[in-house]
């Protein structure tokens, strides 16, 4: 997994790629929480993305949650394998996809 982020003003974006999983998730759970300090807008861009587990489902909820409080978040470019993960789970629900 490679994470790519940029910051502009209170907006965060943060471009993941390769697989989310149980080794790589903790990473981008890092990335996010550290990241996440007077951030309003949080933009995850799955482009390269090609697959999550649950570990990366879970990350991905706790950054809703966070974003629920302080802001927003939106997840954008999703493949769609991980579409269809998403949508078997539900958290095509829970997110914002565009």
């Amino acid at each position: 997994m490679t994470i790519t982020k940029n910051t502009e003003n209170s907006k965060l974006t943060i471009a993941v790629s390769g697989r989310v999983d149980t080794t790589t998730a903790p990473e981008l759970e890092k990335e996010i929480f550290d990241n996440a300090n007077g951030i309003t807008e949080l933009v995850l861009d799955l482009k390269e993305m090609s697959y999550t587990s649950s570990s990366g489902l879970r990350v991905f909820l706790k950054a809703q949650k966070l974003m629920n409080q302080q802001g927003s978040m939106k997840v954008i470019n999703v493949s769609e394998d991980v579409m269809e993960i998403f949508e078997m789970t539900g958290f095509s629900d829970i997110l914002t996809i565009e």
